[in-house]
């Protein structure tokens, strides 16, 4: 069976996070009180048991902007020390006048694939992480992802439907450096009219070969592992996108919250089987093992 890379997957100490250690807000995955706690490498590799998953990348948690480069360090050491992960996604914040120094920091950490900051805005509160729908256009965090070139990191692009036109000439303005589309384009419901407006999203992402989409996070906002969902956006990413530009993450344990690993998986790999071997190859390992080269 085809070795599986988990592209998207998280873990925490909650003492670290402010959303987590701190008062409880609103978050686009709904109530979250089963993970305010620790969610170690070892309850991860216990919950992928059995599954042939042979590689992960890290992705960051939104640790306080001032310890960027401690969860980085923190995340090394755990590698280190167990083999996970194989790569990692860190924070820089993209919206200072010169980012070159923490990029610069980032660079020390030898497993450090590229930076997320996440600029995903909408009009329900409960969904913005952003502060306004066109920071993907702020002169300075399209100075400082240029930057990203000139250090071998890729960018992990969060945005929703409505801010995908800008996020496309974005991700055009860089043809030097690979970017993934986050939860691949954050589809928040099925009903058709936002079908629609997620496929059109997405369409402006099709003639740039640099934008892979990310099979990740797609109980989000149902709250559920639903595998006529997943069909749907795997079906719509490969017609749009091909399955060479498509890679699972669990996104895990957010998913925890609603589902199991297994249960995840199977969901994901169902629908790539209903676009042949090499759709599943792509899926589940070669574009992630190409783009983000884990160790």
């Amino acid at each position: 069976m085809q070795p599986v890379i988990d592209s998207h997957f998280h873990i925490w100490r909650r003492a670290d996070l402010p959303w987590l250690s701190g008062p409880m807000v609103p978050r686009i995955f709904g109530p979250y009180e089963p993970i305010r706690r620790d969610y170690a490498i070892s309850e991860y590799l216990s919950d992928l048991q059995g599954l042939g998953v042979a590689k992960a990348v890290y992705v960051q948690t939104n640790w306080a902007k001032e310890d960027f480069e401690k969860e980085v360090a923190w995340v090394s050491e755990t590698a280190e020390e167990t083999g996970w992960p194989q790569a990692i996604v860190g924070y820089a914040d993209m919206t200072v006048e010169d980012v070159r120094p923490q990029l610069d920091r980032l660079k020390a950490y030898p497993l450090v694939r590229g930076v997320r900051m996440q600029l995903h805005w909408h009009e329900v509160p409960e969904y913005r992480f952003a502060p306004g729908p066109d920071q993907v256009i702020d002169p300075a965090v399209r100075r400082s992802v240029a930057r990203l070139k000139d250090y071998g990191f890729c960018f992990d692009l969060q945005l929703f439907p409505a801010q995908m036109k800008a996020g496309a000439e974005f991700v055009a303005e860089n043809p030097e450096t690979d970017f993934i589309l986050t939860h691949c384009g954050m589809l928040v419901d099925d009903r058709p009219e936002t079908v629609d407006a997620w496929k059109d999203g997405l369409a402006h992402f099709a003639p740039l070969p640099n934008l892979h989409a990310k099979l990740s996070g797609l109980g989000t906002f149902m709250h559920r592992n639903d595998p006529d969902l997943i069909a749907l956006v795997v079906d719509t990413a490969i017609d749009i996108l091909g399955s060479e530009r498509l890679m699972f993450g669990s996104n895990f344990p957010i998913e925890k919250l609603w589902t199991d690993y297994a249960s995840v998986l199977s969901a994901h790999r169902a629908a790539a089987e209903r676009h042949g071997e090499k759709a599943v190859a792509d899926i589940m390992h070669d574009t992630a093992a190409r783009i983000y080269r884990p160790a």
